[in-house]
């Protein structure tokens, strides 16, 4: 669905990601990890058409991603930022019907009221939806992000740290329901994510970065490895297998 052949950016001499071949797997929940400054970020813009690259090819379903026409490829594809500007009037339902803009320009028909009440639903907004969004907190606020997203109804979601400023119980649901949006609903979510321990809890395949590279990919059992961590992070790290899943635990 989703294959990226040689991409390579730079900020004039200074290299930010080098040669990147990845097929990202249908259908699968995938965490890009590694250190500060791997490049993860930016390669998920580039993988949105958010940011230009300057070599190498984005393939969405077969199509290189610059020959799709923007309305095309906003039924597709969904990116959601780190970083969110948003008018503080808009309501809960007003914010998620913006998911509905590339089918409806802003002329919502009955259809797009459907979406828009799925999504809701599906995230247990209702009771939330007359709610002026600075009202929410930030793990409310989080999930009508993600109401608004399945509104759009794209194949593929791409998430820029979806686990900030999230507590620890706010931050296990909000992985809960990206499993349960692959699972139930057949989609292939790419995130970025720090948090490794908790990605090897939900996800199906990881990619980790260094230095602008593709340092490895597998599945978490894979790439959960004491060697493989070590070297990643430069750092002593103690792999410990708890209920049957290997976890990284700083020493």
């Amino acid at each position: 669905m989703m294959q990226l052949e040689g991409i390579s950016k730079s900020y004039g001499d200074k290299p930010i990601l080098d040669a990147i071949d990845l097929e990202i797997p249908s259908s699968k929940l995938t965490a890009f990890i590694g250190p500060n400054g791997a490049g993860k970020s930016t390669l998920l813009s580039i993988m949105s058409r958010l940011l230009e690259k300057n070599q190498g090819a984005v393939l969405v379903k077969g199509t290189d991603i610059d020959a799709w026409k923007s309305a095309d490829l906003a039924k597709e594809l969904t990116m959601l930022k780190q970083q969110i500007h948003y008018q503080s009037k808009f309501s809960v339902e007003e914010l998620v019907a913006f998911g509905r803009f590339p089918y409806s320009q802003g002329r919502l028909t009955q259809e797009d009221q459907t979406k828009i009440e799925a999504a809701l639903a599906y995230m247990n907004l209702e009771e939330f939806r007359q709610r002026m969004i600075d009202t929410l907190s930030g793990g409310q606020l989080q999930r009508v992000f993600i109401a608004m997203v399945l509104a759009q109804d794209t194949d593929i979601i791409l998430l820029d740290e979806p686990l900030n400023n999230l507590d620890i119980k706010q931050s296990i649901a909000m992985m809960k329901t990206l499993r349960r949006l692959v699972d139930e609903l057949g989609k292939t979510i790419v995130i970025v994510i720090h948090d490794i321990n908790m990605a090897s809890q939900f996800v199906d395949h990881m990619v980790a970065f260094k230095d602008g590279k593709l340092f490895c990919s597998g599945s978490c059992q894979e790439v959960m490895q004491k060697p493989i961590l070590d070297e990643l992070y430069e750092m002593d790290l103690l792999v410990e297998e708890i209920a049957g899943r290997r976890l990284c635990i700083y020493q």
